[in-house]
């Protein structure tokens, strides 16, 4: 399958789904107090830091973005969905959400002080991953921190559909956090810490927090 193939069925899913993606997932964190600890903690490392931008990418409806901004974050979302786009915007009108793809990242280099990818990845074909981490690498300033979520296995599965019954065409990647951890290391991220929950968020799901290299 092709990059152009792929993105453009996520992208047309997630359009589809977007309206019925924010009411389902919006009061999700409510139910996560692990998730709910993780963002504090990568909020607290950004602010340790300096602060400064901080972007969510793939950040969908925007409860992540949010949530960071109610942290005190200077927090933004991309995200590759229009749809989305449109949601996030409705529900979070004072912050800044724009269109865009972590597969060619419109952020200058050292431009933000944290990134979140939040079960983001899970779309992203093995092949094209190590290209997604070295636009986060480039984005990031030196020592910034980054956080990544995503589920957990070993298979690809395509979904037909979600959401409230809406018709999709996207394949979930599950991964291994050790395999994740690696691609990190391989693209100039060194890796502090990993784990693995149970939520609402995923019946399996992994958390990686890692910070770019000098």
């Amino acid at each position: 399958m092709g990059v152009e193939s792929w993105m453009a069925d996520t992208r047309t899913s997630y359009d589809t789904v977007a309206a019925s993606y924010a009411d389902l997932l919006r009061n999700f964190l409510d139910e996560t107090p692990y998730e709910r600890a993780t963002l504090a903690l990568f909020a607290s490392f950004v602010q340790a830091a300096g602060g400064g931008p901080v972007v969510d990418v793939g950040c969908g409806s925007g409860r992540i973005t949010a949530h960071l901004h109610k942290l005190g974050v200077d927090a933004f979302g991309i995200d590759l969905s229009p749809g989305m786009i449109d949601m996030a915007r409705r529900d979070h009108p004072g912050l800044r959400f724009e269109v865009g793809s972590m597969t060619d990242l419109d952020l200058a280099e050292g431009s933000v002080a944290g990134l979140v990818a939040w079960y983001s990845l899970i779309h992203i074909p093995d092949d094209q991953v190590g290209s997604v981490f070295a636009h986060f690498r480039r984005v990031l300033r030196p020592g910034s921190p980054l956080l990544l979520s995503f589920h957990v296995g070993d298979e690809s599965r395509l979904k037909t559909q979600g959401y409230g019954g809406h018709p999709m065409k996207v394949y979930v990647h599950r991964r291994q956090p050790a395999r994740v951890a690696a691609w990190l290391q391989e693209g100039g991220f060194t890796v502090e810490a990993q784990m693995t929950l149970t939520s609402a968020e995923s019946s399996l799901g992994g958390i990686i927090f890692a910070h770019r290299q000098s």
